[in-house]
């Protein structure tokens, strides 16, 4: 990770700002931003208690944006996360009543435990930037960002997103406990008032969505797209792989890499933004075969693997 390197004023403080709230979770908050500047979504894998929530509460507050969340359960109702038309009688009209997805960003949590019915209703607003209520299309606000939270411990009465689906997401992310040292700093903040209430804003919604713009700007040498594209067509050769990554994949890599390189001050982007990227965009769209799962291998494991086979391109100089 190109931690030598400085980073966008603006953006730098919102790190700072969660950095204030999350002990020891820097890279975890990096990509969360690079998400949304990427106007992508993210799937945090992760144990209850590691502070997933604070994560994306921080990270609202920070950028001054409306923060929802959803708490999925099996008897979640896809209306219970788009909204509902309901009759006025004194204006003999239908009304809208907005549902939870209408926040810039939200908070999808364990979102393995609803239906696949309700799932979708997310699953459209995060693909299409709208929703649909009784047959009317809702457009969502900008920036809009989804952090979606699965438990990968409890499966009993679960609903797993389909590959399909799971292809939705820029990112899967797992956070991890905390060192000893970082837990020992959580308790020391967490003896007084929590910090954050204290966080502000800042920047505003309207300066992120600019920035959003600012992103497809950033400079895409023909050799690193060559690089990606690589990289992409060998999780789809690989011999323990059912199911590589999909053109979807490609994208997803070269956007994220366009608003890492943003994010660190550049105009263009380096190889070494694909390598740290790849493992965060690509494992959770392969699908492995049955002989590896029993292997005990891993996407993440067979990722690694390409890109240490893999040649890297040389850099020309962007002077030129």
């Amino acid at each position: 990770m190109a931690q030598n390197e400085t980073m966008h004023p603006k953006l730098g403080k919102v790190i700072e700002n969660i950095e204030r709230v999350m002990v020891g979770k820097r890279d975890v908050a990096v990509l969360s931003l690079v998400a949304i500047l990427a106007e992508g979504h993210v799937l945090l894998e992760d144990v209850p208690g590691v502070g997933k929530t604070m994560m994306v509460r921080s990270l609202a507050k920070s950028v001054g944006a409306d923060f929802k969340r959803i708490q999925f359960t099996p008897d979640l109702l896809p209306s219970d996360v788009t909204g509902v038309s309901i009759y006025n009688p004194k204006t003999l009209e239908f009304e809208y009543r907005p549902g939870p997805i209408m926040g810039n960003i939200v908070l999808a949590d364990e979102i393995n435990r609803t239906s696949p019915k309700t799932q979708s209703a997310l699953l459209e607003g995060m693909e299409e930037a709208n929703v649909t209520v009784d047959g009317v299309t809702k457009s969502l606000g900008r920036p809009f960002f989804v952090m979606a939270t699965q438990n990968p411990i409890e499966y009993e009465g679960t609903y797993p997103l389909p590959e399909a689906q799971l292809d939705r997401f820029l990112f899967k992310i797992r956070m991890g406990y905390p060192t000893p040292g970082e837990e020992l700093e959580i308790l020391n903040l967490a003896e007084k008032e929590r910090p954050i209430h204290h966080i502000q804003a800042v920047i505003t919604k309207e300066e992120l969505v600019e920035l959003q713009k600012e992103i497809q700007s950033i400079y895409v040498d023909e050799t690193v797209k060559r690089y990606i594209v690589e990289l992409v067509t060998k999780t789809r050769k690989h011999p323990s792989v059912y199911l590589g990554a999909s053109p979807r994949g490609s994208i997803a890599l070269m956007k994220s890499a366009q608003a890492f390189a943003f994010l660190y001050g550049r105009d263009y982007v380096i190889p070494d933004d694909i390598q740290y990227l790849a493992p965060y965009t690509l494992p959770h769209r392969m699908i492995l075969k049955s002989e590896a799962k029993y292997e005990g291998k891993s996407s993440e494991q067979l990722l690694s693997e390409i890109i240490s086979r893999t040649s890297v391109p040389v850099q020309r100089s962007m002077s030129n």
